[in-house]
């Protein structure tokens, strides 16, 4: 506004389905429901739900994430998905006809047998005890008993939202790729990718373990997919229809968006490249902002960006980039004024 001070500016919150969905869906005018849930751990949580007009948003990490965990501490082994189950039941309370479930952010890898636990489902060991939370635990599994799923869930749009369509099992599989960035040794993925296919052989669904998406979010996908007939679809798609962003897009000239790390991973359903498809569609030019930009200007034009600024342009020393990201951006946003002029 400092440098165009005519241009109409008009700010869209935007979400892939990760960490950010709820708060995003709030801003756009849903509302904030937060209840106390059991945590990836076991210990309670605060999550929040996002609520309108019987449509929810539910984001996984909320219950379930990473930032839940105590500092340098995980669980690969253990972690349980119980409480996103706790949060989609609550919506179901509350009324909700349609559901968009957030799935990133994840500290668990349990295939979503904690989620459909709190729905209802029962998981039993060969003795009838019930499986213990988390992923190395379904390698006990003898017995699938979904006949206690909530009966409401057959009639809610249940629609998982998610930047990756990794299967569960093999290389590409949740605990292959995901693993280790939940604190998973080796040996610990090899321990997770074992006790999955057999979770999917129980379950009567290896074949499901194959579709897109089944692998997001520690697996937590297969589970929406094969209990609770969910619908997958990229999480920014997801995001952008719930969040009214073609309506903003009809009156705009210039999109501005952004990521903090503009990289190969942007390229696969990330917001920045949803945001980029959606305006191309309208003809519309597209500039980017980022930390860091590791995509040529080819890969940037692949995908509807015209072009990319990064902080790190300005500021390339990264500790003193990302403590004064607030002012580089301000620098930032008046070169893409006077570069894009209004109109």
């Amino acid at each position: 506004r400092r440098a165009a001070p005519g241009a109409s500016v008009a700010s869209v919150p935007v979400a892939d389905g990760g960490d950010g969905t709820v708060d995003a869906a709030a801003v756009a005018g849903f509302d904030r429901h937060e209840i106390r849930v059991t945590g990836p751990v076991g210990k309670p949580v605060t999550a929040a739900y996002a609520l309108r007009d019987g449509a929810a948003v539910v984001e996984m990490a909320e219950a379930s994430g990473l930032r839940h965990l105590p500092a340098d501490v995980f669980a690969p082994l253990t972690a349980t998905s119980y409480g996103t189950g706790e949060v989609l039941r609550a919506a179901l309370d509350a009324g909700a006809r349609s559901i968009a479930l957030g799935v990133g952010g994840s500290a668990t890898t349990d295939g979503g047998a904690g989620m459909l636990s709190a729905l209802g489902a029962r998981f039993l060991e060969a003795s009838g005890a019930l499986v213990g939370p988390g992923g190395a635990a379904l390698a006990r599994l003898a017995k699938a008993d979904l006949s206690g799923l909530d009966a409401r869930l057959r009639e809610v749009d249940l629609v998982l939202a998610s930047d990756v369509d990794n299967p569960l099992l093999g290389p590409k599989g949740a605990a292959a790729v995901y693993g280790p960035q939940k604190g998973a040794s080796p040996q610990e993925v090899d321990i997770l990718e074992d006790a999955l296919r057999h979770y999917a052989r129980t379950c009567g669904a290896l074949a499901m373990a194959a579709e897109p998406g089944a692998g997001a979010a520690g697996g937590l996908g297969f589970g929406a997919l094969t209990a609770l007939r969910a619908r997958f679809r990229p999480g920014v798609e997801v995001m952008l229809d719930l969040l009214g962003f073609d309506e903003a897009l009809a009156q705009a000239d210039l999109v501005i968006t952004g990521e903090g790390s503009l990289d190969a991973q942007t390229l696969h359903g990330k917001a920045p490249a949803g945001v980029a498809s959606r305006a191309r569609a309208r003809g519309l030019p597209v500039v980017a902002v980022c930390g860091r930009l590791s995509l040529d200007p080819a890969a940037l034009h692949a995908v509807g960006i015209h072009r990319a600024y990064a902080l790190t342009e300005l500021e390339p020393d990264i500790p003193r980039c990302l403590a004064e990201a607030g002012p580089l951006l301000e620098r930032v946003a008046a070169r893409m004024a006077r570069d894009f002029p209004p109109g």
